[in-house]
């Protein structure tokens, strides 16, 4: 019986469309008390006075944590978690103190009225390619080299017939899924009890153990429902821990919920890249050196460096080639994942240069990336596993209509419309994290399976049952499936576009067993349970290049009169291995090329140098795509089994579709106006003054 790689509607979607389903603080007991952050209103420096008499005061409130007298927390290795912990302010709206209350209003009302006193220093929060503080960290982060040489990259471009070498600037990004990060907290008897929006359970109740001094297993933490994250909730972040002091404090349970506002200082975000990026290549067109440096920021408290040259090391053959980080500590807070990080801010720089190197050199842009094909990864000399790139360029060139394209910019016009076309190429590494599965069979011949995923939206819940009634070969309506909980087998975290492969390795694995056993014993009243884990499993595997690639083609309009830039037609072709649901698998890819375009024409965080915050933190003033600006997305991906993957033969599509989408964009826009812009986002101040009358 084959239920994967079909269609199957996601078995949580009535509940959702219903509002069934229940999400963080939705979920807290009757008897649960409220709580409500109060930020820094200054940059750096630190808290003299808060009057907490005036708030305890005020009929309904509980209590009021401050530096004085929240519990002292033990080192976790992330200082932006050891919140309430002394009187440093490190960024504005770092949490200085928070008010529990009986119900949201009086903690809200008294929150807002608090007094609280600083006394400041001097802050300085503006990332610069030249700025005095940046340095080399030891690493980006997911472990990706932070310098990375091969051959010498100077004289590459000094024997090289075309150069191109521009800046390319991605601003700040919020993630802002649906759902804000929220948390119910509880205490039972010295354990800690958690309902908790977070993309992984596991890696919440390990770090709770640290910080409160507990023994992993006295922490359980649940999120049966999460109202997405794009990286946001990949890592605890401070509202977990401050429902947990809370609820200590009081005895209670508290419930914590961030508003909109808050998600865009507390959250984490992309930090703002700059990418210094030189290509030479040969007269063929055939590329002599690669040199990719990227600046990026992070807070004083914890070291995180976006990794945005990792992209290119594995993408493009070159005789030589240099790639570099280098990051700043600012008086910001700490950056963290977003949807394809490193590689997202990465592709857009390549991906641009490598248009502006075909213009210089004469050459299809979609040639050109075929004549600099590797045969091995570039990096590591390891062999790809599956590289179907050249064959998504074909394909998308055959939907999109690619051939007989005038190199030309500026030349097509509809009215007062330039018109243009790009493309892009797509890549995201197809990882897996050791995990671990129960399969129980019970007599009435039904089963149950629990694994620690978590679905944050991307229809993991389903899959994962798919997943199970294939290797069981029963109807998934025969499978019980339980997810995202702590107490269930170790689970790896809902990310790294690892999540299938990592759970589904393990589902597989543990149904498989459990169905040899079935084979030669009988099922006991209680049941026949199998455990697994696929730690060993990975560590066997053979050493090679595994990603899924891409490619994107774009239409932009641009209107001469106002700047405006429209995106009517977008083709997106991937080879992403096994396709397990195509159902949800177009969903994923749409929405991943969606937030590209959102990135390309819309997203910019605003920082306000004087105060040192954002300046629209919220959806009014912080703009992302609506339906308004979507216009004919064709999605399709290409047959490909590739057996080093793992028994679900899957590559993560979670985060591929966002990875070259704003290059594709904004190399459309040139060759709609000639207009290079090498800032994000594309708006037309950026352009209206350049373009043709």
């Amino acid at each position: 019986m084959m239920v994967l790689g079909h269609d199957h509607v996601r078995v949580d979607g009535r509940d959702k469309v219903t509002g069934v389903a229940r999400y963080g603080v939705e979920k807290r007991p009757d008897d649960a008390l409220h709580a409500w952050a109060v930020r820094a209103t200054v940059a750096r420096g630190r808290v003299t006075g808060i009057d907490t008499e005036a708030a305890l005061a005020t009929p309904g409130v509980v209590e009021v944590l401050t530096w004085r007298n929240a519990p002292r927390l033990e080192d976790a290795d992330d200082d932006e978690l050891q919140v309430l912990q002394d009187d440093h302010v490190a960024y504005r709206g770092q949490v200085v103190a928070l008010v529990v209350a009986e119900t949201l209003e009086v903690a809200r009302e008294v929150a807002s009225t608090l007094d609280v006193r600083y006394e400041t220093e001097p802050h300085d929060v503006a990332l610069a390619i030249d700025h005095p503080g940046l340095y080399a960290p030891e690493q980006a982060n997911a472990g990706a080299d932070t310098d990375s040489a091969r051959g010498d990259v100077e004289e590459g471009l000094a024997s090289s017939s075309h150069v191109v070498e521009a800046v390319y600037e991605t601003p700040a990004l919020f993630n802002n899924p649906m759902e804000p990060h929220a948390t119910v907290a509880w205490w039972e008897d010295g354990a800690l009890r958690m309902v908790d929006s977070t993309q992984g359970t596991t890696p919440t109740a390990q770090t709770m153990a640290t910080l409160f001094g507990l023994d992993e297993p006295q922490v359980r933490v649940t999120a049966e429902h999460v109202g997405g994250g794009f990286g946001s909730k990949g890592t605890p972040k401070a509202n977990p821990v401050l429902a947990a002091m809370a609820a200590k404090v009081t005895g209670r349970p508290v419930a914590l919920a961030w508003t909109r506002q808050m998600m865009f200082g507390l959250a984490g975000y992309r930090t703002p890249t700059i990418s210094r990026v030189r290509l030479g290549a040969d007269a063929d067109g055939r590329l002599q050196a690669i040199s990719h440096e990227a600046f990026s920021q992070t807070s004083r408290l914890e070291e995180f460096t976006e990794q945005t040259a990792e992209y290119v090391r594995h993408m493009y053959d070159s005789r030589t080639a240099l790639t570099t980080h280098r990051v700043t500590q600012l008086d910001v807070h700490t950056p963290s994942w977003m949807r394809a990080p490193g590689e997202c801010p990465g592709a857009y720089a390549i991906e641009s240069a490598l248009d502006e190197l075909a213009h210089t050199a004469g050459i299809d842009p979609v040639e050109l990336r075929r004549r600099n094909e590797p045969e091995v990864d570039p990096e590591t000399g390891a062999p790809y596993s599956s590289r179907q790139l050249m064959a998504c360029h074909d394909r998308a060139a055959e939907l999109f209509g690619w051939a007989g394209r005038d190199p030309r910019p500026g030349v097509r016009r509809d009215g007062h419309w330039l018109v243009g076309t790009g493309v892009a190429s797509s890549s995201y590494p197809a990882m897996a994290a050791p995990s671990g599965a129960r399969a129980t069979a019970l007599p009435d011949g039904t089963f149950r399976v629990g694994v620690n995923a978590t679905d944050i939206g991307t229809g993991a819940r389903t899959v994962m049952l798919q997943a199970a009634a294939e290797e069981l070969k029963v109807e998934p309506e025969q499978v019980d499936l339980h997810i995202a909980d702590s107490d269930l087998p170790h689970g790896a975290v809902a990310g790294g576009s690892s999540g299938s492969a990592s759970w589904g390795w393990a589902v597989a694995k543990a149904c498989r067993a459990l169905r040899s056993r079935m084979a030669t014993e009988r099922v006991p009243d209680e049941g026949l349970e199998v455990v697994v884990d696929t730690a060993e499993d990975l560590k066997g595997r053979a050493s090679l290049a595994r990603f899924a690639y891409g490619a994107q083609m774009v239409e932009a309009r641009v209107d001469v009169r106002t700047g405006e830039v429209v995106v009517p037609r977008w083709v997106g072709v991937f080879a992403a291995g096994r396709i397990l649901n195509p159902r949800t698998a177009r969903s994923q890819l749409l929405g991943g090329m969606t937030m590209g375009l959102s990135m390309a024409l819309h997203e910019e965080g605003l920082l306000d140098e004087r105060f040192g915050g954002w300046a629209n933190h919220d959806l009014a003033t912080y703009h992302v795509a609506a339906n308004a600006d979507v216009g004919d997305l064709t999605i399709e991906w290409l047959p490909e089994d590739d057996g080093e993957l793992g028994p679900l033969r899957s590559k993560g599509i979670g985060e591929i579709g966002i990875v070259g989408a704003a290059a594709a964009v904004a190399n459309a826009v040139w060759h709609a106006t000639g207009v290079r812009v090498r800032s994000l986002p594309i708006q037309p101040d950026k352009l209206l003054d350049r373009l043709p009358g």
